[in-house]
């Protein structure tokens, strides 16, 4: 185990100087690409799962590896650049020849990968939560879609909170634009007029946010309860909660649910004034269950430090990494078009209780939790589903969408075709 993890230290040292790991013969391991941001504004969210995945290769190769081969990463850092993902993943495949990749946070760089993984039938497997209007035969999607994660927190504010006024507030990319037309759509769908729905969005890495959440104050003050929906990604989340703070908006008065705010978010911000906000995910490191308790265990022993927190993209990756196993095994190769066909069906206990399940539309089956933020960084579970719930590639909610499905298996092999109507051969 020491060897192994000096061997994993001294290659991450390395990817910190070039950029990848030096190269064992490539016949005597089974390489593993991490694609993470290290640098930037993403990186305070991203560099913690580029840990993780070395810790569950670590973990596998002390187990046996896979096939029985080791497991070598090759850690790259795409440094919050996104044209730069698409540059790394190409070396990933083409010069570093990797099996598959464990990457990508933000959508924007998720879709300035896709192509090139198109391209050279690569496998990504992608474990942030995303806006979903995607399917791709070249990755797997384990982080939560709309409908596991958005959909059920809007769902709460109305039903339970009774909230009547909506602020979407993001960050300026695809995830939440995509995310807000979809939400818009569903509030308004709910009797929700569009005058009680305000959308603002800011660059990544914004950090003035003095005017808007002055604005946000001003939205609350016609006496109908109003909360926020945050799509704010990256670093830029650090000074809204501050400000937010500055400002006395407090739970009570205007909640906020976020869906890219974790356990290592929180770690950088003063908790205290932010208590009884929210963030809905599909887990939470406060989550008291045998798996939970093992896997943090692990990862104390392995970062040596027991302050570190673990997060829901975490087990996205923990997840899609022993799915990702299990289907090699069961293919008895790395090779991707036999690896993607035995990945359907796979199952693997999750962190929370549950067991998830590999969908034929690339997507997992997820349980979907509300938790309140607490003094000490973690949630509290107010709210979760009885049972998970499957992950939807298109949304059910707009009308170009709602009549699509996603099926990479005979007879469909299909990302974006109409769903059969009653009465269809294919019925």
């Amino acid at each position: 185990m020491k060897r192994i993890r000096s061997l994993i230290a001294g290659a991450v040292c390395l990817a910190g100087l070039t950029g990848v790991t030096v190269s064992a013969q490539a016949a005597d391991t089974i390489k593993v690409g991490i694609l993470h941001s290290l640098s930037g504004t993403m990186a305070i969210s991203e560099t913690t799962l580029k840990d993780a995945m070395l810790m569950l290769i670590e973990d596998a190769n002390a187990n046996g590896g896979v096939l029985g081969k080791q497991i070598e990463p090759v850690v790259v850092d795409p440094a919050s650049d996104w044209p730069l993902f698409a540059e790394k993943t190409r070396e990933l495949l083409e010069k570093e020849q990797v099996d598959v990749i464990f990457g990508c946070w933000t959508s924007v760089s998720r879709k300035s990968v896709l192509p090139v993984v198109e391209e050279l039938n690569g496998l990504l497997f992608y474990p942030v939560q995303y806006e979903g209007e995607e399917s791709s035969r070249n990755i797997f999607y384990t982080g939560a879609a709309p409908n596991q994660q958005a959909i059920p927190a809007v769902d709460y504010l109305l039903n339970d909170l009774g909230v009547e006024r909506f602020v979407l507030a993001g960050t300026d990319y695809v995830y939440p634009r995509t995310t807000n037309k979809i939400l818009a759509q569903y509030l308004k769908d709910k009797g929700v007029a569009e005058s009680d729905i305000m959308i603002n969005y800011t660059p990544f890495g914004h950090s003035d946010w003095q005017t808007i959440v002055s604005d946000i104050k001003s939205f609350g003050s016609a006496g109908k309860k109003t909360a926020v929906v945050s799509t704010i990604n990256g670093d830029a989340n650090v000074p809204f909660y501050k400000e937010l703070a500055n400002q006395g908006l407090e739970a009570q008065d205007i909640p906020v649910i976020a869906f890219s705010v974790g356990e290592e978010e929180l770690a950088g911000i003063d908790t205290g004034p932010l208590v009884g906000h929210m963030a809905a995910w599909n887990y939470f490191m406060s989550e008291m269950t045998p798996e939970n308790d093992a896997f943090i265990e692990k990862w104390h022993a392995f970062t040596g430090d027991d302050g570190r927190v673990t997060n829901d993209p975490m087990e996205a990756h923990y997840i899609g990494f022993n799915m990702w196993k299990q289907a090699v095994e069961q293919a008895g190769t790395t090779d991707v078009d036999a690896v993607r066909q035995a990945m359907y069906g796979q199952e693997v206990p999750n962190l929370t209780g549950g067991i998830s399940t590999m969908l034929t539309n690339h997507h997992i089956t997820k349980p979907v939790l509300i938790g309140e933020i607490q003094p000490d960084g973690q949630f509290a579970t107010v709210s979760r589903t009885d049972d998970l719930v499957p992950g939807d590639a298109w949304s059910d909610f707009l009308p170009e969408s709602a009549k699509l499905t996603a099926d990479w298996t005979y007879p469909w092999v299909c990302g974006n075709c109409e769903k059969p109507k009653f009465g269809d051969p294919a019925m």
